[in-house]
C-alpha cells in the first residue's frame, strides 16, 4: 500500500457508519455479534494499521499530491484529491491512535446502552470525516468533511437526546460552531473568486508569489480563522465546549483530543503561509490564543465536575496552541497538539473511568479513589503530569518547545504563556488530588471499583503515548524510528526550513519551576491542608464568582438571544400577522365580504324600496346637474 491509498483509512470507518446505521435503522443489529461494536473497531483499527505504509511511502518518496476529477462546474473543473505531506502523516498518526483507543474503550463504557449500535456508527462517520479532512487537497473538499464532523458532534454529544441538557447542548454546538463555520465558507468562496481554484497547493502557491491583494489575503485569513475559532472554542465561541460533556464520556475524548477540536488548529496550520503573508492575521490569531488560554485556566480553577475541569483546560491548551502559532511556531504547535491529544484523551478515559466505577463525576463527592481504583489513579496522574509539563513526559518536550518559540515574542504574550503553566498545574494538581487522596466523601467513593480490562487497557496505551511521545523531538529517537532527524527536522511550514531541536536551559528550567510551583501550590491546598480553598475563595468571593460564572459570558449570549434575538423575532412575528396576514392578505377578503353586506341591502325584492331609490338617484342626479351649471 502506498499514499495514493490513503483514501481507505477513511472509507473504511466511512462504511462501517452505513452498515451499522442501517442495522440500527433496522434492528437488524441485535442479530450481530456484540451488535456489530467490532465492525466499527475493527474498521478504526485498520485505519491504524494502514497509516504505517503511507508513512513509510511519504519518507522514501516525499509529499504526495494525487488529483481526481469529479465535476464541472461552467469553465471550472471541480476535483478530489489526496496531500500526503508530513502534517497529514503526523495527524493521521494522533487521529488512528487515539480514535482506535476510544473504540475499544466505549466497548466496555457503553456496554449496555439501548441505542449502542447507533452510537458506534456515529462514532465511525465521526473517525472517517476527520480523516477525510485532513486527507483533502482543497478547500471544497475539506469544508465539506468540515460540516461533517460538526454534524457528528451534534449526533454525538446529543447521544443522550431525552435529557433536555444534552439536547440543548448539542443544539448550542451545532449554533455556535455554524457561526464561524460560515465565516469559513466566505473566505473560501472569496479565496476561489481570486484565484480560480479550491486546491490548497495552488492558493498558496500565489501567495507566495505576491498574486493575492494584502488586504485580500488579512480578509480571508481571519475569515478562516473564525472558522477555527468555532471548531476550536477559541474566545467568544468557546461557550459551547463545556456543554458538550453532556455526550458519552469516550465522545469527550475524542473531541478533546483528535476531532473536532483540533481540526481548527490543523486548519491554521495547512494554510500557515496565508496567515504569515497577511498583514495582522497572525497578531490577531495571537490575541485571541492568549485570551482563551487564560480564560480556560482560570475557569478551570473553580470547577467541580472533573469533566468540565478537563474541558475548560482543553480550551485553555487550544488557545495555548494557536498563541504558539500566531508567534509563528508552527512545528511547536503542532508537535503540542500531537503530545496533548495523548494525555488529554488519556485524562477523559481516566475521568470516564472514575465515572464508570463510582457512579459520579463531581469531585465533592469522591476523594480516596487511589486505594479502590489504584490503576486509574496512576494513569490519571500521568496524563496531569504530562498536562503540567513535568520532564521527561510528552507535555515537557512539546510545552518546551512552545515556550521556546513564545520566549521570542513580546514580554506580554511570553508572561502570559508563563501564567498559563502555572494555572495548568495547579488545576491538574487540584483535580487529581480532590478524586484520588484523603478520605471517601461519599457513598460513591467509598464502593468504587476498577473499570475492566476493555476499559484500563486503552488508557494504558494512551498512558505508554503520553510518556514516550515526546521523545520524537530528539534527532536520535526521530532517526530510529524512520524521520530523518528530530520532528523538527519532518515537519515543518510549507516553504520553510527543517528546525532541529533545541534545547534551552534557561527557558526550560523557568517553565519546570513554575509548574512544579503549581502543583506544590496546590497540595498545599488539597493535600497538606497549609491554606484553606475555602477561605481564599471567600476573600476573592467577586473573582471566584465570576470564575464559577463562567465570567458571565453564557449569561451574557443568553440576554442577547433573549432580548435580542428572541424579541427582534417577536416584532418580525407582529408586523408579519397585523401588516401581512391581516391587513395584506385577509384585509381584501374582508373588503369584499363587507362590499356584499352593503349591496345586498338593495335587494330587497319590494318595489316600494326599488322606487324610492330611482327617486333618490335621480333628485342626487338633479342636484348635482344643478349644482355644476349653476
Amino acid at each position: 500500500m502506498n499514499a495514493e491509498s490513503a483514501w481507505i483509512l477513511p472509507a473504511l470507518p466511512f462504511a462501517a457508519f452505513v452498515i451499522l446505521g442501517l442495522a440500527s435503522l433496522t434492528g437488524w443489529d441485535r442479530r450481530l455479534p456484540d451488535r456489530g461494536s467490532w465492525l466499527a473497531v475493527i474498521a478504526i483499527a485498520a485505519g491504524l494499521v494502514l497509516f504505517v505504509p503511507v508513512t513509510i511511502d511519504v519518507l522514501a518518496n516525499g509529499p504526495q499530491d494525487y488529483v481526481f476529477p469529479w465535476f464541472a462546474a461552467g469553465q471550472t473543473q471541480l476535483s478530489l484529491g489526496l496531500l500526503v505531506d508530513p502534517l497529514t502523516i503526523v495527524m493521521l498518526g494522533l487521529v488512528t491512535f487515539v480514535a482506535t483507543c476510544v473504540a475499544v474503550y466505549s466497548t466496555g463504557y457503553m456496554h449496555g446502552e439501548p441505542r449502542y449500535a447507533w452510537y458506534f456508527a456515529a462514532l465511525s462517520l465521526f473517525v472517517a470525516s476527520m480523516l477525510g479532512l485532513l486527507l483533502a487537497d482543497n478547500l471544497l473538499q475539506l469544508y465539506i468533511c468540515w460540516e461533517l464532523v460538526g454534524v457528528c458532534s451534534y449526533l454525538l454529544v446529543g447521544f443522550y437526546h431525552e435529557r433536555r441538557s444534552a439536547a440543548e447542548a448539542a443544539k448550542k454546538a451545532f449554533i455556535t460552531t455554524r457561526i464561524g463555520d460560515v465565516g469559513m465558507l466566505i473566505g473560501i468562496l472569496l479565496l476561489f473568486q481570486a484565484t480560480g481554484t479550491f486546491h490548497i497547493g495552488d492558493i498558496l502557491a500565489k501567495v507566495a508569489n505576491g498574486g493575492l491583494e494584502p488586504n485580500l489575503m488579512t480578509a480571508t485569513a481571519l475569515l478562516l480563522f473564525l472558522g477555527a475559532m468555532g471548531k476550536s472554542a477559541q474566545f467568544p465561541l468557546h461557550v459551547w465546549l463545556p456543554d458538550a460533556m453532556e455526550g458519552p464520556t469516550p465522545v469527550s475524548a475524542l473531541i478533546h483530543a483528535a476531532t473536532m477540536v483540533a481540526a481548527g488548529v490543523y486548519l491554521v496550520a495547512r494554510m500557515f503561509p496565508l496567515f504569515e503573508a497577511a498583514p495582522g492575521a497572525l497578531a490577531v490569531v495571537t490575541a485571541i490564543g492568549a485570551i482563551t488560554t487564560i480564560l480556560g485556566a482560570g475557569i478551570a480553577l473553580v470547577m467541580t465536575d472533573i469533566k468540565k475541569v478537563i474541558a475548560y483546560s482543553t480550551i485553555s491548551k487550544l488557545g495555548f496552541m494557536m498563541l504558539t502559532l500566531g508567534v509563528s511556531g508552527y512545528t511547536a504547535a503542532i508537535f503540542y497538539l500531537v503530545t496533548h491529544g495523548f494525555f488529554k484523551a488519556l485524562l477523559f478515559l481516566s475521568a470516564g473511568s472514575v465515572i464508570h466505577g463510582a457512579g459520579s463525576q463531581e469531585a465533592g463527592e469522591l476523594g480516596g479513589l487511589r486505594r479502590h481504583m489504584p490503576l486509574t489513579a496512576w494513569v490519571f496522574g500521568i496524563a496531569t503530569l504530562a498536562l503540567a509539563g513535568i520532564p521527561p513526559l510528552s507535555g515537557f518536550w512539546s510545552k518546551d518547545e512552545a515556550m521556546l518559540a513564545l520566549s521570542h515574542a513580546t514580554l506580554p504574550v511570553y508572561a502570559i504563556s508563563l501564567v498559563s503553566v502555572v494555572l495548568s498545574s495547579l488545576y491538574g494538581g487540584r483535580l487529581w488530588l480532590l478524586t484520588f487522596t484523603g478520605a471517601p466523601r461519599s457513598h460513591h467513593a467509598e464502593h468504587a471499583h476498577e473499570s475492566p480490562p476493555v476499559m484500563t487497557l486503552p488508557m494504558l496505551a494512551l498512558a505508554v503515548m503520553s510518556v514516550v511521545s515526546g521523545f520524537v523531538a530528539l534527532p536520535a529517537v526521530g532517526r530510529a524510528i524512520g524521520l530523518p532527524g528530530g520532528l523538527g527536522e519532518f515537519l515543518y511550514p510549507p516553504g520553510g526550513h527543517p528546525a532541529p531541536y533545541h534545547f534551552d536551559p534557561a527557558v526550560a528550567g523557568i517553565s519546570t519551576f513554575l509548574a512544579v510551583a503549581g502543583l506544590a501550590i496546590a497540595a498545599g491546598f488539597y493535600l497538606w491542608r497549609v491554606w484553606s480553598s475555602e477561605r481564599l475563595a471567600a476573600a476573592l468571593r467577586g473573582l471566584h464568582q465570576a470564575l464559577a460564572r463562567k465570567l458571565y459570558l453564557d449569561d451574557a449570549y443568553q440576554a442577547i438571544i433573549d432580548y435580542g434575538a428572541l424579541a427582534m423575532g417577536k416584532a418580525i412575528a407582529s408586523f408579519d400577522r397585523v401588516f401581512i396576514n391581516d391587513v395584506g392578505i385577509n384585509g381584501p377578503g374582508w373588503l369584499a365580504v363587507a362590499a356584499g353586506g352593503w349591496l345586498k341591502l338593495t335587494q330587497t325584492g319590494k318595489v316600494a324600496n326599488y322606487a324610492l331609490g330611482m327617486i333618490a338617484g335621480l333628485l342626487i342626479t338633479a342636484a348635482a346637474i344643478l349644482t355644476f351649471f349653476v
